[in-house]
């Protein structure tokens, strides 16, 4: 199972580096085209929405990797202090209230959106056009790679759940320096441990 969260994470990796140059792209093409407009005086119509696209693009997939790398923005301030099996009961609950249906659902409808997008070869509304409906799969695409990432975290909180430690990735990151926030806030580890505890228990009662 290790072996399958690693490929995972590796392959949404791989998906975000590819998309990263776009940003390469948008620079190039934002650089020649403030020459072209300022010193040729040859603005292009089209390349505003070319802008666009490619930043939409690098935005839509760049979701799974950093899923992958567990660089989401999170409240660590008070998550931070949960042992590891109390923070993998909070991810398992909000992964499954929030994050499955609300990726599922994007995934769903981004597939109907791009299809009948499709069906109409449907251009940008600038006076050089774009086909526009190449882009718009790239919303399913970015559902589909969430979701498989997804899956994979929950198998994650499962497994910490499980054995009271979390599997180990290729990269860990840790967004917040726990020891010196608890020395920062004065806070001991029998205290975290009794909120710990009452956390658990409210979660059970309930």
């Amino acid at each position: 199972m290790q072996s399958f969260l690693l490929a995972v994470d590796r392959f949404s990796t791989w998906v975000g580096k590819a998309f990263a140059w776009c940003a390469v792209l948008l620079v190039l093409l934002i650089t020649w085209e403030v020459f072209s407009r300022y010193v040729l005086n040859k603005p292009h119509a089209w390349v505003l929405d070319a802008q666009i696209m490619l930043y939409g693009a690098l935005f839509m997939t760049a979701g799974a990797y950093t899923l992958s790398k567990n660089g989401h923005v999170r409240g660590d301030v008070l998550y931070g202090f949960f042992r590891p099996r109390t923070q993998a009961i909070v991810d398992l609950s909000l992964y499954i209230i929030f994050f499955l249906p609300g990726v599922i659902a994007m995934t769903w409808a981004g597939w109907i959106y791009a299809g009948e997008s499709l069906a109409i070869r449907e251009q940008t509304f600038s006076a050089d056009p774009l086909p526009l409906y190449p882009f718009k799969y790239i919303i399913p695409l970015a559902g589909f790679l969430l979701l498989v990432q997804g899956i994979a975290e929950i198998i994650r909180c499962v497994q910490c759940i499980q054995r009271g430690a979390w599997p180990s990735r290729d990269e860990d990151v840790e967004e917040v320096d726990v020891a010196k926030l608890k020395e920062m806030v004065d806070v001991k580890d029998a205290d975290i441990e009794a909120l710990d505890r009452e956390l658990v228990a409210k979660g059970a009662a309930r």
